[in-house]
This record gives structure tokens, sequence and C-alpha cells, in this order.
């Protein structure tokens, strides 16, 4: 079973699909997904920084395997991503949600009320 998150240090990480787009039908099957919409969402504490993206999946050819739209399951859509992605350039968008964690918990410039 492929888990939704994740923890680095302090920082969790947490994919989410939020949205699906499909051909209404395409090789004799309804809703057939072109299109991944995801979000990695990493927290420390009481920050949050996001990264998203969309991922366009090869067209589906008639004897390939076929998940109905119905049963696809969200852990199966972020495999999809995950697979997509790979090992690499997932490291390089938590570290990039690393750099934003930081920023937020550890302000590089401060605006302070005004003195008087």
């Amino acid at each position: 079973m492929f888990s939704t998150g994740w923890a680095n240090m302090a920082n969790t990480y947490t994919w989410k699909i939020e949205a699906l787009d499909c051909f209404p039908q395409s090789e004799g099957q309804a809703n057939v997904v072109k299109t991944v919409h995801w979000r990695l969402v990493g927290t420390v504490d009481n920050y949050v920084a996001s990264v998203c993206g969309a991922l366009s999946l090869a067209p589906y050819q008639s004897g390939n395997s076929f998940t109905p739209y119905a049963n696809l399951t969200n852990d199966q859509v972020i495999g999809w991503v995950v697979d997509s992605l790979g090992d690499e350039q997932i490291s390089s968008l938590k570290e990039n949600l690393d750099e934003q964690l930081s920023a937020l918990s550890n302000p590089p410039v401060v605006s302070p009320d005004l003195p008087w």
C-alpha cells in the first residue's frame, strides 16, 4: 500500500489529488483520465507550504489494464504521480517545500511594528 504522507525531520509531506480531467469516452470506456492535478503539501508546526502540478497520462489503448473511474482510489492515482515524477524530482519538490517552510518559520526579513 502506498502511503500518502511521510515525514522528513520535522516536516511532514502529504500528497493531494486536486482534480482529474477525463475524456468522456475513449476506446469504449467512459471517463478515461487524461490529466491528474496534484499538490504536495509540506507542514511543520503551524506552517504550511505547497507545490502543485499536472500529470498528463498516455492515451488509453484498448486491451491495456483499465480501472473504471468509479473504482479509482486516491492511493492508486497518487501512485501514478509518484511513479511518473520519480525519486529525483520528488526529492527536489521536498527540498523546495523545506525551503518554503524554513522561510515561514524563520523569516529572513521581518516588518516589526513601528517604534513610535
